[in-house]
């Protein structure tokens, strides 16, 4: 009797799964062998081998995970380099791009629970594989290609974060930052982001404190994921100490939070709209912004004011990806905190995006408090608050919800259905929802000029769910 095979789908950003469930030893083969005939097939008549790099974060059997890949690779006569630590994911993409490879491939779970694994994979420059690779590659999971013999590939074991830190300390400013004595509290979330900052800020006096810094597979029994219910503890330490500002990173120091120095919290939308301005107004820097559908209505207010070009995609860095590498962009930002900026990869990077932030205060000669007040005060004070709803016994057509035509006493005058459905009133507060593309949950959003109806908005969403759409009109 044959074993049934797990279906295996990409999602916005990777394959993800539960360890020992759907996330197996043979399932990690099977999309490795399905890439492997991507690759190979790419290459088909070139005469040339497939180069990739592989590179893993610090959940459970993680570096496990990234040897099997490797294994199966150089078995197709694929050539790898594979990193010799755990490293953040931007590490792996820039290693990509820096040496000429055709791609790589990640094993993290970013921002999931513990119990979650999973495979990001990245083009030859560094960004995250478009709709068109990851699906090629689920039907080879399904179907596999004649089977050609090779020879053997080449794996090669390597540090990939020697070059990353090289990079990242002449990206930043450091003749600025060097003689700053900002004290800065830094919180990995017990993920590969780790030592990197501190890394690069080598040789400044500037002083950094880190906590959740060791490896911890469960990541203290709770998700590493930058959002505030996850960071209570942390808040706790910066209000106690006298810190200027703490970064904090997830799982796979991608993505990227903050709190000034009082402990208010910056979420990734306000650090999006700072460095905006620290980019154009600081560093005189040109171009684009990007920002996703969830996107806050303060980031359309700074790119009007400085008269930028502003694109909006659906979720999912790999669109942001895209236009970084088409079109002139300056930064994109979604809003769980992943960042890109200019003359770098077309990917997230948690930790310059950090590091910007803290250029920025030592440039402006403010606390990060200060310039927050001062961002708001000019392109307004925005309310943005989401929650997550586990679907397992839900059934639910949020499309459903287009038909409604008032939220809470404000009309709807517009509509956005090209991911997830967004309702936007006439007074702007909006309110959205849309399906996770890595776990079987619904996100609702919602934003408002006000506090009060931010919330209210959100607890309406989250009825309209357990409902199941009825009584919405």
């Amino acid at each position: 009797m044959c074993e049934m095979k797990v279906e295996i789908k990409f999602g916005t950003d990777g394959w993800r799964g539960v360890i020992s469930d759907n996330f197996t030893f043979e399932n990690v083969r099977r999309v490795a062998q399905a890439t492997a005939d991507y690759y190979n097939a790419k290459l088909l008549g070139s005469g040339q081998k497939a180069r990739l790099a592989v590179g893993y974060d610090t959940r459970f059997l993680s570096e496990k995970y990234a040897q099997i890949l490797s294994e199966v690779f150089v078995q197709n006569g694929i050539d790898i380099i594979i990193s010799d630590r755990a490293v953040p994911t931007p590490t792996l993409s820039f290693a990509v791009k820096h040496r000429g490879l055709d791609g790589g491939v990640m094993i993290t779970a970013s921002h999931n629970p513990a119990e979650y694994n999973g495979i990001k994979i990245k083009t030859s420059l560094g960004g995250a594989a478009g709709v068109e690779i990851t699906e090629e590659i689920e039907r080879l999971i399904v179907q596999r290609p004649e089977v050609k013999l090779r020879a053997a590939g080449k794996l090669t074991k390597a540090d990939l974060t020697k070059d990353y830190i090289k990079f990242l300390r002449q990206y930043i400013n450091l003749s600025k930052i060097k003689d700053s004595r900002f004290r800065v509290l830094v919180d990995p979330m017990y993920g590969s982001g780790s030592n990197f900052i501190k890394d690069v800020l080598k040789g400044t006096k500037i002083r950094l404190d880190f906590i959740r810094q060791e490896i911890n597979p469960s990541f203290g029994g709770l998700r590493p994921e930058p959002v505030l219910e996850n960071l209570l503890n942390t808040q706790k330490i910066i209000k106690a100490g006298k810190f200027d500002i703490c970064l904090v990173l997830d799982g796979d120091a991608d993505r990227i939070a903050a709190f000034t120095g009082e402990g208010e919290f910056i979420n990734p939308q306000k650090v999006l709209g700072l460095l905006i301005l620290h980019l154009v107004q600081d560093r005189k820097m040109s171009g684009a912004v990007v920002k996703t559908i969830v996107g806050s209505n303060m980031l359309d207010n700074i790119t009007n004011k400085l008269s930028l070009k502003l694109y909006e995609t659906p979720v999912g860095f790999k669109y942001i990806s895209e236009l970084m590498i088409n079109e002139n962009v300056l930064v994109g930002g979604e809003e769980a905190g992943g960042m890109g900026f200019k003359d770098y990869i077309p990917e997230r990077d948690g930790s310059l995006a950090g590091l910007l932030l803290l250029e920025m205060m030592i440039q402006r000669k403010k606390p990060i408090s200060r310039i927050l007040k001062e961002m708001e005060k000019e392109f307004g004070r925005y309310y943005y608050v989401k929650d997550s709803m586990e679907l397992k016994d839900l059934n639910i057509d949020i499309h459903e919800f287009k038909r409604i035509k008032e939220l809470l006493g404000k009309q709807v005058v517009e509509v956005k259905d090209h991911d997830g459905v967004k309702l936007i009133c006439s007074d702007r507060s909006w309110l959205m929802f849309r399906g996770s593309g890595t776990e079987p949950i619904m996100r609702v959003y919602a934003e408002s000029k006000s506090s009060g109806r931010a919330n209210k908005l959100l607890e309406f969403g989250k009825k309209l769910i357990l409902k199941g759409g009825k009584e919405i009109v």
